[in-house]
């Protein structure tokens, strides 16, 4: 399916990963800012979706201060269990993320997939754990440096992302906005040196392309292209405030999943005052 313009229906999505950083009380200080810092700047976010993702034990002090100020901005969790109850030291259910009011949840970061082994099937699972209790689950995929030399462009990132589709599938309604797929090249993760808009495209592009693909058979051709055309897609990798409209300005990528940046509250903001930017040159 070819994808020429953006649909006018994918809300552009700026998230920020905070990892772990930040405790329960710069939290809220770090969210007011960014609040603050985007009212003061005029921000529309009905025309540009904002949203947080810090560490556990700083949600509850987030969802307080979202709740009590009122604040548009969004918030969701770094990752979550497969399991939603039992003997799991340590692990977080969704069931816990949905009372504190989470509307998104990570799952298959590539920090979680090198440093914690979780294969596919893991990923998969988190996913349809994310869905049971109503979250929408971000879904990060993407290639190592060896990955993209040996195997190109996009084959890893669009394995992954098929191991998670056959497992939610049968979980998905009409709501393309049940989920969320972000594409993080891990070459480019903290490295300071992002994939260029025209990489980010090629690779995105082919992910929508596998979304209609791989729901086609078990969804139908035609409900499978809508959500395809209805889902977000975000860039993650080395985003900073002069390279974000670079990749906005491609017409698959629909936001995008921000490291460091998103750390400090004035270039956060910056980032998701995308569309002020001037874009002086396109890769």
């Amino acid at each position: 399916m070819a994808h020429a313009t953006r649909v006018a229906g994918r809300r552009p999505l700026i998230a920020g990963n905070w990892k772990m950083n930040i405790d329960h009380l710069h939290a809220i200080a770090l969210v007011q800012k960014v609040a603050w810092t985007l009212k003061d700047a005029g921000h529309d976010f009905d025309d540009v979706e904002v949203a947080v993702f810090p560490p556990f034990t700083d949600l509850r002090s987030v969802q307080s201060l979202v709740a009590a100020d009122h604040l548009h901005i969004r918030y969701g969790a770094q990752d979550l269990s497969t399991h939603d109850e039992g003997a799991y030291t340590g692990e977080i259910s969704g069931a816990f993320l949905a009372r504190l009011d989470c509307d998104y949840v990570i799952v298959g970061h590539s920090e979680r997939r090198a440093y914690h082994h979780e294969d596919d099937a893991v990923v998969a699972a988190k996913a349809q754990a994310a869905l049971r209790h109503g979250l929408v689950p971000v879904i990060c995929v993407g290639e190592t440096a060896e990955d993209l030399e040996q195997q190109g462009p996009a084959a890893v990132p669009v394995a992954q992302l098929a191991a998670v589709l056959d497992g939610i599938a049968d979980r998905l309604g009409d709501e393309a906005a049940e989920i969320v797929v972000a594409y993080e090249p891990v070459w480019a993760i903290g490295s300071g040196h992002a994939a260029t808009p025209g990489q980010a495209q090629q690779v995105i592009g082919r992910l929508r392309e596998t979304i209609a693909e791989r729901l086609a058979g078990p969804l139908g051709a035609d409900r499978a292209d809508r959500l395809a055309d209805a889902t977000r897609i975000l860039y993650g990798g080395s985003v900073a405030v002069g390279n974000v409209a670079g990749f906005l300005a491609e017409p698959d990528i629909d936001g995008a999943l921000v490291g460091g940046a998103s750390l400090d509250a004035r270039s956060f903001a910056d980032i998701a005052r995308f569309r002020s930017h001037v874009v002086t040159a396109r890769d």
